[in-house]
């Protein structure tokens, strides 16, 4: 891992910090740009539909995300030797809040599916039940999460 990591090391931390970009980044624009924006279609079936396509491009772009985020994670802890150090204990803090995070996105998967099998089945009522946690609850979850996260990661480069 000391090799790759020392061989490609721009590399990995660029797609590490694209990554955390993607998914709290897009988290955040979700939440803040589009959904406001979607609160201004009046008819229910088109909001819904709109809403199911959003957060399924949104998935594909955040699931590449999360396992790229993870790979070059588990390379820097092991190649720049974390462990055993005073700051592997902030290392630790923020994996897991990446794995709770994760968590937590496959909830929202799972619920949008669920959602979108209603929708297609026309029992619309359904789907909203299922897509408003999503927006009240787990997205600003996630961003909260990320924040800290990212934050933490920062410190991390200062050693």
């Amino acid at each position: 891992m000391e090799t790759i990591f020392n061989s490609f090391s721009s590399l990995i931390i660029f797609l590490h910090v694209i990554s955390a970009v993607i998914w709290v980044g897009g988290m955040i624009a979700i939440r803040f740009a589009i959904h406001y924006s979607m609160q201004d279609i009046e008819e229910p079936k088109i909001k819904l539909g709109r809403t199911l396509e959003n957060l399924r491009r949104f998935f594909n772009m955040v699931i590449p995300a999360i396992i790229i985020l993870l790979v070059t994670a588990i390379i820097m802890i092991i190649a720049l030797g974390f462990k055993g150090t005073p700051l592997y204990p902030t290392v630790i803090a923020k994996e897991v809040i990446w794995s709770i995070m994760t968590i937590v996105f496959i909830t929202i998967y799972i619920k949008r599916n669920k959602a979108q099998k209603a929708f297609n089945d026309g029992k619309f009522p359904i789907a909203k039940e299922l897509l408003t946690p999503i927006a009240q609850y787990f997205i600003p979850l996630n961003i909260i999460l990320g924040l800290i996260a990212i934050y933490l990661g920062v410190t991390l480069r200062g050693f």
